[in-house]
């Protein structure tokens, strides 16, 4: 779905559209952006900025609370729409889904006009979402998930791209390393670092890989070629990574505090990074002396992977909620809700 919480919002208030829609806090209070429209992105608004600088960036921004209830009803008539495509979907977040539809098209012997006879069901699809559910959709249809997922990002807002198996090394060519699905931050600046700035300077290199990426090294090579057998999991299993750290003496120093969190921050984005993957949902979990837990949660729209971030959000929940009231026994981060990592625009023209 495009820019799915704030274009819901547009979509409800009419007196919102063509407008820079903010889904956060309001500039005036400590809070975050969830998400915003493509016309608050032009000022450079994106997930996880404090609410303050996107008031900064943006003063003229709408800004409007999310609407959480509204955003699950909404997503789940959209996968009702796709159910009546196919049974076989894995739900990757609230505004987005793989759809495996092989067995539609296992009668064609070329795979490029398999792809092709999908993309018709790919327009349908999303004219379906824009009459029924009156909001935009970009879909990609390729030969594998990674393939999908990048085409789903070229042609945003409101576009379909195919990438065709005949094209698949051309169009992967230009592209950044960090467009390679489990290629984080840590290992797009080695892989830099080596020489390797683009996907097309892997598909051409013979050197062996494993001593930058490790055991990474076969599937990195292979997503640079265009191939991925990770298949379409219909799983509906909830999976997170957390960190905590129990204090040896019940604490409320904010020194101590601070370097607890940004270490647990560290722990939990090289979690992400070695799985190639972003969260979207936030966590922080602190117990007292007398071991009462409290847990608080933000649910972002865009991914995110970098300790930075995961710091920087955790810090707003135990300030929004005034969660050291007293001495801490163990302070904890978790993140959930799982996607691909957040991608620099596509720009190749196809």
């Amino acid at each position: 779905m495009d820019a799915f919480f704030a274009s819901v919002e547009q979509r409800d208030h009419p007196e919102y559209r063509g407008k820079p829609v903010i889904v956060g806090s309001p500039p005036d209070q400590r809070g975050v952006v969830c998400a915003a429209s493509y016309e608050a992105r032009k000022f450079k608004i994106h997930s996880a900025m404090p609410s303050r600088t996107a008031g900064r960036l943006c003063p003229h921004g709408i800004f409007v609370r999310p609407r959480m209830d509204a955003y699950r009803a909404e997503s789940a008539a959209i996968m009702e729409i796709l159910r009546g495509v196919t049974p076989v979907i894995e739900k990757v977040s609230v505004d987005e889904a793989y759809l495996d539809l092989s067995a539609a098209f296992e009668n064609h012997t070329d795979p490029d006009a398999a792809l092709e006879a999908a993309v018709p069901v790919a327009r349908e699809i999303r004219q379906r979402i824009a009459t029924e559910r009156k909001l935009t959709a970009s879909i990609g249809v390729g030969a594998n998930k990674f393939l999908a997922k990048l085409g789903s990002d070229f042609q945003k807002p409101d576009g379909v791209t195919l990438i065709r198996e005949r094209d698949k090394l051309e169009f992967l060519r230009p592209l950044p390393v960090r467009s390679i699905h489990g290629v984080g931050p840590v290992t797009a600046q080695a892989l830099e670092a080596h020489g390797f700035k683009t996907i097309g300077d892997i598909q051409k290199t013979d050197a062996d890989l494993s001593g930058i990426t490790g055991s990474f090294a076969a599937s990195l090579k292979a997503r640079a070629m265009g191939m991925d057998d990770r298949a379409v999991d219909t799983s509906d299993e909830r999976k997170s990574i957390s960190a905590e750290n129990t204090f040896i003496e019940d604490t409320e120093d904010r020194p101590t505090l601070r370097a607890a969190l940004k270490e647990l921050a560290l722990d939990v984005a090289d979690t992400l990074g070695s799985h190639g993957i972003g969260a979207l949902t936030i966590q922080v979990k602190v117990r007292y002396s007398d071991f009462t837990t409290i847990t608080r949660q933000v649910r972002l729209e865009d991914p995110v992977t970098e300790a930075r971030e995961i710091y920087r959000l955790a810090q707003f929940l135990l300030a929004r909620d005034r969660l050291v009231k007293s001495p801490l026994r163990l302070i904890g981060i978790g993140v959930s809700t799982f996607v691909p990592p957040r991608r620099s625009q596509l720009l190749l023209p196809i």
